[in-house]
């Protein structure tokens, strides 16, 4: 069993992701920035939305929501502890708990930090992060702190190496230029970079990407590294403590 995974840009910089399992026809999408595009992608395919699976609460990934719940009748998923914030739910979820597309069955993740009450949703291979872990970054701690943004990557940093993270915006290149001059003599970071340009300039996305690769080069997840910890003049810090540095810098950069 495999899901189908389809990224839809939308706006000007996030991403969407359709979830289709092909064997019940069941549907779902990871945020709605914006329903067109998300609409358009459903019926290029034929599918029918059966699930909304909502990371967290700002506006850039709720914002078609409603519009398509009234459309399709889909579910709407997202954290018990962000439902004030959230359109209303169906299915409130916390750390632990499983949520099913059709016949495939994933796993629910709090990974705090950029926003109190964020969640990823983790599907065999696949983890949908949104703002928590991102290509070649993570998002900015706009109610959580260092540690606790820590302790959520370090979660996802866990997952199999092989899986692959779709994160919620198209920021890497920006966040690979930040990277350089954290972690300059990275060659694997050099060589990523340079990827990610030639990308960018054919058109393509950047996301996902797999976890190993970000384990490889994504100065947030390197704060574990001696190299990196030499680098900042932070030696003896803990792993903790040298994220937070490196965070306050990209808040500057």
């Amino acid at each position: 069993m495999s899901l189908e995974i389809v990224t839809i840009p939308c706006r000007t910089d996030n991403y969407a992701y359709l979830l289709h399992d092909a064997d019940s026809g069941a549907t779902a999408v990871v945020d709605v920035p914006d329903a067109g595009p998300i609409r358009a992608a459903l019926a290029e395919r034929g599918w029918k939305l059966t699930d909304i699976l909502i990371t967290h609460h700002h506006y850039d990934h709720i914002d078609g929501v409603e519009e398509l719940r009234a459309e399709t009748g889909a579910r709407v998923v997202g954290a018990a502890a962000d439902a004030h914030r959230l359109p209303p739910l169906d299915l409130a979820v916390a750390e632990g708990d499983s949520v099913d597309v059709g016949s495939i069955s994933g796993t629910v993740l709090d990974v705090s930090g950029h926003t109190i009450g964020h969640i990823a949703f983790c599907f065999p291979g696949a983890a949908f992060t949104a703002d928590s872990l991102m290509a070649l970054g993570c998002g900015r701690l706009f109610e959580g702190d260092a540690p606790t943004m820590w302790a959520s990557l370090s979660k996802l940093a866990a997952l199999p190496p092989d899986t692959l993270i779709y994160s919620g915006h198209e920021y890497t290149a920006a966040n690979g230029a930040f990277a350089l001059t954290v972690d300059p003599g990275n060659a694997a970071l050099v060589a990523r970079v340079e990827d990610v340009a030639r990308a960018r300039a054919a058109g393509e996305p950047t996301v996902p990407s797999l976890l190993s690769l970000e384990l490889a080069t994504n100065p947030f997840l390197r704060a574990v590294a001696p190299e990196v910890k030499r680098g900042l003049g932070m030696a003896g810090a803990t792993d903790a403590e040298t994220f937070a540095e490196i965070r306050r810098r990209k808040d500057s950069f």
